[in-house]
């Protein structure tokens, strides 16, 4: 898709579209309407904006679209292609992973995030490990940065399918 055909949707379906690179309905309506776009570089400081001002509601939405690192969910090629990495660890690593991810979520409450595209499984267990040692205020400010990395690289996808 091109900029010019995002901009062009009707906005139920841009909603749509964009909603598929991050899970929060406010985020995604932001942008909706924020459009036309000149630039990708301006869809891309726009979804910035938007997320700098999502609640932490807001936040626990944008993680629901998000599985566990090394965890695969029916019908998510997306995030199955961002951790394609920990597909092909050892199962001990893997298994490392999934402890970590459950020690995680008991000490903030939710998924671990992390933008996982490129990065290999002991990467990921030791960036992991290293936030477990975060506050939850220095934490959400992580998993704010985190999450638009990932938006970022949606959306340059999104622009880049034919």
């Amino acid at each position: 898709m091109t900029l010019s055909e995002l901009n062009a949707l009707p906005d139920a379906a841009a909603y749509r579209e964009l909603l598929a690179c991050c899970g929060s309905p406010s985020w995604a309506r932001q942008l909706t309407a924020a459009r036309p776009f000149a630039t990708a570089d301006e869809l891309y400081a726009e979804a910035d904006r938007a997320l700098a001002a999502l609640t932490d509601a807001d936040l626990k939405d944008a993680l629901d679209g998000h599985p566990r690192i090394g965890e695969r969910r029916a019908g998510d090629a997306t995030s199955a292609r961002e951790q394609s990495a920990v597909s092909a660890a050892e199962a001990d690593l893997k298994a490392a992973l999934a402890e970590g991810n459950r020690e995680y979520e008991r000490r903030f409450g939710h998924v671990y995030l992390v933008a996982a595209s490129g990065r290999g499984a002991e990467d990921l267990l030791a960036d992991l490990r290293a936030r477990l040692a975060n506050d939850a205020t220095t934490e959400w400010s992580v998993l704010r940065t985190e999450l638009a990395k990932i938006n970022r690289l949606r959306l340059e996808k999104l622009l880049d399918n034919p």
